[in-house]
């Protein structure tokens, strides 16, 4: 910390508050959450700021608080670089394409890019690892954590035209990530996140190492999961050994066993993830 003189390891613990998250607002219906994102001021609580608030608190990020932060780069190139990772949320983590766009180097785009991680902007999800005989994308996937922001950055989606939009699929998938994080985190249940995929296609969402198992998580915008989204997530999670094979969907109906799951998100927060710790 600035200006501090003595050390505070072992009198200091840090605590991230991120935007409201779906345990913390239950009477919130989740497709407001979803399209508004979690800040308080934003528009999930039922005010009309959404989207402006949102261009809004980017646009001073930009402008003053990322500046006196230390990012080097001019306003007009950190709101640029906001748009393009809009238009890439969800997707592999390419330094080299977005910097050509921008005319940086890719060196110059990556450190950018921590910048606007340590602001809790964006998220990087690394690859897993695993000796599984194929070869593995080893680039980190890309996400928007507050999906309101992402909203408000690619047009600003109403709650109905949510789902019409070209983009709708990698914002499910984000805002799910960003949701089961938030809630491990909140319940102090530890773990590492990561995706896994394939160069044959062979892919999971949301891979959570809690240390002694794996489960390998898939999201999906569905609201009618078949037998085969799950036989998929089967064959992907057999190549890393994962214990649980969770599937989630915009589903009404959950089916659960030990093993494999179907389910709905807040059914997943609420039943597979546990209650907070005391």
């Amino acid at each position: 910390m600035a200006r501090v003189s003595e050390s505070l390891a072992g009198r200091l613990a840090l605590v991230e508050l991120t935007p409201f998250s779906l345990g913390e607002i239950p009477k919130v219906p989740l497709t407001r959450l979803w399209s508004r994102g979690g800040y308080p001021d934003g528009g999930v609580l039922g005010t009309r700021r959404f989207p402006q608030w949102q261009r809004d608190y980017l646009t001073l990020l930009a402008q003053r608080d990322l500046p006196a932060w230390g990012l080097p780069a001019k306003p007009q190139v950190t709101l640029r670089l906001v748009r393009m990772l809009a238009a890439v949320n969800g997707q592999a983590w390419n330094a080299t394409q977005i910097g050509q766009s921008l005319g940086l180097s890719y060196h110059t785009v990556n450190s950018y890019l921590d910048y606007l991680e340590g602001a809790f902007l964006i998220r990087r999800l690394p690859p897993w690892h695993a000796n599984v005989g194929k070869r593995l994308v080893k680039s980190p996937k890309v996400y928007w954590r507050d999906s309101g922001l992402l909203h408000s950055l690619l047009g600003g989606a109403s709650e109905a035209a949510l789902l019409d939009q070209p983009w709708v699929g990698a914002s499910w998938e984000g805002f799910v990530i960003e949701q089961v994080l938030a809630h491990l985190a909140q319940r102090d249940r530890g773990g590492e996140a990561f995706f896994f995929r394939t160069s044959d296609q062979h892919e999971v969402d949301l891979v959570l190492d809690f240390g002694d198992q794996l489960w390998a998580i898939e999201i999906k915008l569905t609201a009618t999961p078949g037998p085969d989204d799950m036989l998929r997530l089967n064959k992907a999670a057999d190549l890393i050994g994962a214990r649980r094979r969770i599937l989630v969907s915009r589903t009404t109906h959950a089916v659960a066993s030990d093993r494999e799951v179907s389910c709905s998100l807040p059914w997943f927060l609420r039943h597979a993830l546990g209650e907070p710790s005391t």
